[in-house]
């Protein structure tokens, strides 16, 4: 990254004035994922000065991108070269869904770390993420990781801003491992009760079988095979089921990825309505061979069982002990109050270390102040 350019300057001393008021500043890209974790709190800090795609090595697998580039342009980057981002980050594109959205960065994909139906099979975002330059809290520039992958060993600090949601400092710019779009894809219906659907994600998670996503509502199980197209064929007629035509299977993991489908489309209007349902959308992360869980409400499952979506307006410390019961958390993921905390409660050790960190990159308290946990 050019340290001389412009853009850069106009943050940096952004950064500095914060700090010297007593400020707060409120990092943002596009804005899409204002309503994912506590609210945010001081001044907006626009990172969209800072965009544009630094690098771009197709037959290496990576790609250099600055914070600030829209996400459908790197994809569209990306697609010219038929390479892809295949842990498919939200775009959460849809004005229904909670505030007007600008559209989502790279930066703002990082920062909140979340990743699409296929993460399961292909990883997250962090385990993309190769190499990163932050602005911190003293107005300093700080380079981790590198643009391949043996650069990238031991504690990186560069994975350590995924999911962080900026409450470290200013992402810049990334390098990220792309990789190429599967020859071969197929989507297969299946009509089972969740119990039935559970048990028989957990025997196909131990075969050989090109399973790149899958979705339970409803009655329905839906998978996504993705790979060499011979493979693709011979697990099509083992797992059986109808052909979901892709275009309807399209548009449908399209919509599962953006939160626009019918199952978080209702479930958002559930959240936003002012009726008394209070309802809330809880994303429930537990082991994949995790039982059915006996909770009210309407329920998607993802991730091979891993990821489960509760519609409801139980108490949050019910949502939560069901979770903690089977080895899992659960995140408040939309919600009107979430004043039993967005995400769950962290226990005495590892609360000291995200306080030790922030306090590391960010002494002044500046950067999203409590967007995590309150007080962080």
């Amino acid at each position: 990254m050019d340290h001389n350019d412009p853009a850069l300057q106009v943050l940096i001393d952004r950064v500095n004035a914060a700090r010297d008021a007593g400020a707060q500043l409120c990092i943002r890209g596009g804005g899409s994922k204002d309503f994912y974790g506590e609210p945010a709190q001081g001044e907006v800090l626009d990172t969209r000065v800072l965009e544009g795609t630094s690098s771009y090595e197709p037959t290496e697998l990576v790609v250099t991108t600055r914070c600030g580039t829209s996400l459908a342009e790197l994809e569209a980057l990306l697609a010219t070269k038929d390479q892809c981002l295949p842990f498919e980050p939200p775009h959460f594109g849809d004005p229904d869904i909670s505030v007007k959205h600008r559209g989502a960065t790279v930066g703002g994909m990082v920062a909140a770390g979340l990743s699409g139906p296929s993460r399961a099979a292909v990883g997250s975002v962090r385990d993309y993420v190769l190499g990163a330059t932050m602005l911190n809290g003293k107005g300093e520039v700080l380079s981790f990781g590198g643009q391949v992958m043996k650069n990238v060993a031991g504690y990186d600090v560069s994975r350590l801003l995924a999911g962080s949601l900026g409450t470290l400092g200013v992402i810049l710019e990334v390098s990220l491992k792309v990789m190429p779009i599967a020859p071969a894809t197929v989507t297969l219906r299946l009509e089972m009760d969740q119990a039935t659907a559970l048990a028989r994600l957990n025997d196909w998670g131990g075969q050989p079988i090109p399973l790149n996503a899958s979705a339970w509502w409803d009655g329905n199980l839906i998978v996504r095979l993705r790979g060499a197209l011979a493979a693709v064929q011979a697990a099509r007629v083992r797992l059986g089921g109808d052909i979901v035509e892709p275009e309807f299977a399209g548009p449908f993991w399209e919509g599962l990825r953006n939160h626009t489908d019918e199952f978080f489309s209702a479930a958002h209007r559930a959240v936003e309505s002012t009726g008394a349902t209070g309802a809330s959308l809880w994303r429930i992360s537990v082991p994949q061979t995790a039982p059915v869980l006996a909770l009210p409400g309407e329920m998607m499952i993802e991730w091979g069982g891993g990821q489960r979506w509760l519609c409801s307006a139980l108490p949050a410390s019910t949502v939560r002990d069901a979770a903690s019961k089977v080895g899992g958390h659960a995140t408040l993921f939309a919600a009107r109050d979430k004043s039993a905390g967005a995400f769950a409660p962290l226990q005495s050790p590892l609360d000291r270390i995200h306080r030790e960190v922030k306090k590391s990159f960010d002494p002044s308290g500046i950067f999203n102040p409590g967007r995590l946990y309150p007080g962080l």
